[in-house]
């Protein structure tokens, strides 16, 4: 599938930034070495967890707004497909039970999110150690959710929070934790920098929803803050140090999951609707004045998106999904990762043997040269080198 034969779909943008007051949870945080600013982004998705969405692959309520416009990027890379053959899988470590958002520290370890627990931790991919970095941010209480993501921003570790407060409609009370995103102060206490859930509910989307505080699920820096995908209210959300919350813009019911920019361009994976066709999994990109552009298409159940060597973007696939709800994960042992060629064109990551390497439901991606590290939901991180 090629981004020519993509739909059309509206967008919403720019609505008005609004600050919330910030809580001040605790927490203990085991020291390590002191972080510095890096641009790495991240998805959790347990499949575009709660996929909170159900409608088919061709609906779409219209939002008031302007057309999905459908370009590719062809950028520097040559077409020649990260399928050379000459890649390899490793495991790294399992340093938790459910595996979501990562980024890669200024040391050159990999910080993963431990929702389950509350935690950051730190694995050191050289060694395969893992140890708890930092700790104390508020549990999950569903079967996914609490820390989603994790970054670092002038030097300072910021957590992305989700699914630890506000109501399920018609449903039970989530909880009264803060959802939003929280940096790790120098004595190790954790402080809400921007309080996203109340910002959610007192600004609803237009496509249905049942949680009020949406599902928020990854992150990345830009400018003077953070940008954020909320995958059940299908936006992109930019964020700022100072609290304050603006819609950058929306999309249809898609599920907007992982993130990336090189500072000036933004690009982000879709999920897509059940039963996450590949047609619907998609790669876009986020231009001046809320434009949308379609770059890639046909990756099932798209994740995450990493720019890697001579500027060549990476999409991550989960794999094939066949329910038996919304939510659940793709099945095992059915994603892979793929380099975006031009035309938008998809080539599987490859092993020596010529195979397409097969990944355990991923999550999230980082690349630091020619080397990917992926976090599976089953909480392990591998490593491919040689892409």
């Amino acid at each position: 599938t090629h981004p020519a034969d993509t739909e059309r779909e509206d967008i919403m943008r720019d609505e008005p930034a609004t600050r919330t007051a910030p809580a001040a949870p605790r927490s203990r945080h085991r020291r390590g070495r002191r972080p510095a600013t890096t641009i790495a982004s991240a998805a959790l998705v347990a499949t575009a967890a709660l996929a909170l969405t159900g409608a088919p692959a061709d609906a779409g309520t219209a939002l008031a707004g302007t057309a999905l416009a459908t370009t590719t990027r062809t950028g520097t890379a040559r077409t020649r497909a990260a399928a050379s053959g000459r890649a390899v899988l490793s495991h790294v470590a399992t340093f938790g039970t459910i595996g979501s958002g990562s980024t890669v520290g200024p040391d050159g370890a990999v910080y993963v999110t431990d929702g389950a627990t509350g935690t950051i931790d730190r694995v050191d991919p050289r060694k395969g150690t893992v140890s708890a970095y930092a700790t104390g941010l508020p549990p999950k209480v569903l079967d996914i959710g609490g820390a989603m993501d994790v970054a670092f921003l002038r030097g300072r570790l910021y957590a992305l929070v989700t699914l630890v407060g506000g109501d399920i409609v018609g449903g039970p009370h989530l909880g009264d934790a803060t959802v939003g995103i929280y940096r790790l102060e120098r004595d190790g206490t954790w402080r809400v920098t921007a309080d996203i859930g109340t910002w959610s509910a007192a600004h609803p989307p237009a496509t249905d929803f049942f949680i009020t505080t949406g599902v928020q699920y990854a992150m990345t820096p830009y400018g003077n803050g953070f940008l954020v995908t909320d995958g059940h209210h299908n936006r992109v959300l930019q964020v700022g140090l100072d609290g304050s919350v603006r819609q950058r813009v929306a999309v249809a019911d898609v599920v907007p999951t992982g993130l990336e920019t090189d500072g000036r361009r933004v690009w982000f994976t879709e999920a897509g609707p059940t039963p996450h066709e590949p047609r619907t999994g998609r790669l876009l990109s986020l231009g001046p004045g809320g434009r949308v552009s379609v770059q890639a298409t046909g990756a099932r159940l798209a994740v995450d998106v990493e720019e890697g060597p001579n500027r060549r973007l990476y999409v991550l696939s989960q794999g094939t999904w066949d329910g038996p709800a919304d939510g659940t994960p793709a099945l095992p042992d059915t994603g892979h990762l793929y380099a975006v060629g031009q035309g938008g064109h998809l080539a599987a990551v490859r092993d020596c043997d010529g195979a397409p390497i097969v990944l355990d439901r991923p999550t999230s991606l980082e690349i630091v040269g020619h080397t990917a590290y992926v976090v599976s939901f089953s909480g392990d991180l591998y490593r491919i080198r040689g892409l």
